[in-house]
């Protein structure tokens, strides 16, 4: 079995997989303090309930948060026995890198590229929506093109509360209307609104440099959220990245 990990700057996310089908995920708030130790109970603890760890022979990890890499090998070694696949530079994905440096894309948005490109085919645009909100895209022969990388939407919400003295911290929901009349509402509504304009141009510009018409798949934490919202979005897979994981991980076994 496999143990996925998508490590972002907020969130784990987390998957074991039994062969091609994942069978349990869940998540785990980003500590970058956090040891090894300390990792590998949170990590028995969220997936106790998949009844099956002691079977996990097999782990993938794309982070993007370097300061945990010495806790996540230590978590897995002391808690699972196993040597973790660390995607980076060198790690076979089948995907060419059209971008200077190659190594200069996150190992997630590569890794990603990878899950879209086997679920949904090229060309696509991929929709991420974590920390920050990067809109990557991938050709007809499936190489990685290039993107664009804005603040995250809960970034922008946080933001405004912080620096202006008189906006208090919302919850980020999507509002009834734009036209907003408390203080609250028109914070939500600019900011989710917002995002869709912010989305649905950069898609259209995307499309315009490039062949075909590519699919637009949404996917992080907020696409349950966000991707119906918005016009061109054509899915919604918010664990697409663990599937790309799973496919890394079948390229790159141990030993191999």
């Amino acid at each position: 079995m496999l143990l996925a990990l998508d490590v972002g700057n907020t969130n784990v996310t987390v998957g074991v997989f039994d062969g091609a089908e994942l069978v349990h995920d869940g998540r785990l708030a980003t500590r970058r303090e956090v040891t090894g130790d300390e990792l590998a109970v949170q990590l028995r603890g969220l997936l106790g309930s998949a009844g099956r760890l002691d079977r996990i022979d097999q782990v993938a990890i794309s982070s993007v948060v370097p300061s945990m890499d010495r806790a996540l090998r230590e978590a897995m070694g002391r808690g699972f026995d196993v040597r973790p696949l660390m995607v980076g530079p060198g790690t076979r994905t089948g995907i060419r890198i059209h971008y200077d440096p190659p190594r200069d894309v996150g190992a997630d948005r590569i890794v990603t590229a990878l899950g879209v490109r086997h679920r949904y085919g090229a060309p696509s645009v991929i929709v991420d929506f974590g920390t920050a909100t990067t809109l990557d895209a991938i050709d007809a022969q499936g190489d990685y093109l290039g993107g664009v990388i804005v603040p995250g939407v809960r970034l922008s919400l946080d933001a405004l509360s912080q620096r202006a003295a008189r906006l208090p911290w919302v919850e980020l929901t999507v509002p009834g209307a734009v036209l907003a009349r408390t203080t609250v509402g028109s914070m939500q509504a600019g900011v989710v609104y917002g995002v869709i304009g912010q989305v649905e141009e950069i898609v259209r510009r995307m499309r315009q440099e490039m062949d075909g018409r590519p699919q637009v798949v949404a996917t992080g934490g907020l696409a349950e959220l966000l991707g119906p919202q918005i016009p061109c979005v054509d899915h919604v897979d918010p664990l697409v990245t663990l599937e790309g994981l799973r496919l890394v991980a079948a390229m790159n076994p141990p030993g191999g």
